[in-house]
């Protein structure tokens, strides 16, 4: 799905460098490297802070810590995303609220949100999924006028703009992964929170760093949670070449596009008009996917299915009490007719080629 260790091979030189130099230096904890980086992401991004920490679930918890979200709150996510982005929430007590996707999008519907804003309501989190903006402007308004937070989930969309602007930067709180298959991804684990906010960033460094300012002398209930010096050095590398990383993605789909043009048993990813999708993944959908799928299998071609289930059906959400549902239609419907391809900076065309054979044999088996 995703060639790693062939970007790797084209920027082994500057990687190595990057890391004997950590190396060499010996401050693994925080330290410069930590730093520069997160100065050069607040800059990438147009944002005030970043603060590196140890993974993007652990981003999302100390966004919702630093909020005070806990037991009787309500955090309204998708149904339709990666388990993170409720889990982190019903860690702390909260009770996560699922809401519907746009169709064309798969990301939070406005109008699905408002239903589902109660005086419980602490946050509204859409995720930026697969690389294509979730719509904020709405989302953000009703956060203004019901006095509710917003936090944008950006695990899967950094260098993906919103209006011209980079997401991950805009609400209240932005999360970021750098899992090694991301767009910008480390060798490792690794993540960072994102806000204009001063006091916020603030309270989220004290809590990711045990919950004190200063050794010994702790002013809250943290956690441990530190990007390290080893993977900032590699992501500052890397940053550097990210919008030609992204470019490179996007060159793919076009590909992948051309390749599918004309077929109605195919519905190929949406570009709205207010974004520019960055293609975390390409995630096509047709009635036909478990024939498809199979066609990719008995091919030797991986592909992925994000997502199989509604967040609401995974057994520790669906036990009594453990969430609190709207209606799911899109979702339901997404759920049955999704399946992303290969996606990555090393994708040539003669691979996909091959993948759009196997794909269209699917189709018409």
């Amino acid at each position: 799905m995703v060639d790693v260790a062939g970007l790797h091979r084209r920027h082994r030189e500057e990687m190595l460098s990057a890391v004997t130099g950590v190396l060499s230096e010996g401050r693994f904890i925080r330290g410069p490297e930590v730093s520069s980086l997160q100065d050069e992401l607040a800059a990438y991004l147009s944002a005030q802070h970043v603060l590196g920490v140890g993974n993007g679930t652990d981003a999302l918890q100390i966004a919702y810590m630093a909020l005070g979200i806990g037991p009787g709150d309500e955090v309204i996510t998708p149904a339709f995303t990666f388990i993170a982005t409720a889990e982190a929430a019903a860690l702390l007590g909260a009770t996560p609220v699922f809401a519907d996707i746009d169709p064309d999008t798969y990301n939070l519907d406005p109008a699905r949100v408002e239903e589902l804003v109660s005086e419980r309501t602490r946050a509204i989190v859409p995720v930026h999924l697969f690389g294509q903006a979730a719509d904020l402007d709405p989302i953000l308004e009703i956060g203004r006028r019901r006095g509710i937070a917003v936090i944008e989930d950006n695990a899967q969309a950094i260098g993906t703009t919103y209006r011209g602007r980079k997401t991950g930067g805009l609400a209240a709180i932005g999360t970021l992964s750098f899992f090694p298959s991301k767009n910008l991804g480390a060798c490792g684990d690794g993540g960072a929170v994102v806000t204009g906010d001063a006091s916020l960033h603030e309270r989220m460094f004290m809590i990711s760093n045990h919950g004190g300012r200063h050794k010994y002398y702790n002013e809250l209930v943290g956690v441990n949670s530190r990007l390290d010096a080893l993977q900032a050095a590699i992501l500052r590398v890397k940053l550097r070449h990210l919008d030609s990383f992204i470019a490179s993605r996007r060159a793919a789909a076009a590909r992948y596009d051309a390749l599918f043009a004309g077929c109605a048993d195919i519905a190929l990813p949406y570009r709205a008009p207010y974004s520019r999708h960055g293609f975390h993944q390409y995630t096509i959908r047709t009635a036909r996917r478990e024939e498809v799928a199979a066609s990719l299998r008995e091919r030797g071609i991986p592909f992925g299915i994000y997502y199989p289930v509604p967040l609401c059906d995974v057994p520790v959400f669906a036990a009594p009490g453990a969430a609190r549902c709207g209606p799911l239609p899109e979702t339901r419907r997404a759920c049955r007719e999704v399946i992303s391809l290969p996606m990555h900076t090393e994708l040539t065309a003669k691979q996909q080629q091959r993948i759009a054979d196997a794909v269209m044999r699917g189709i018409t088996s």
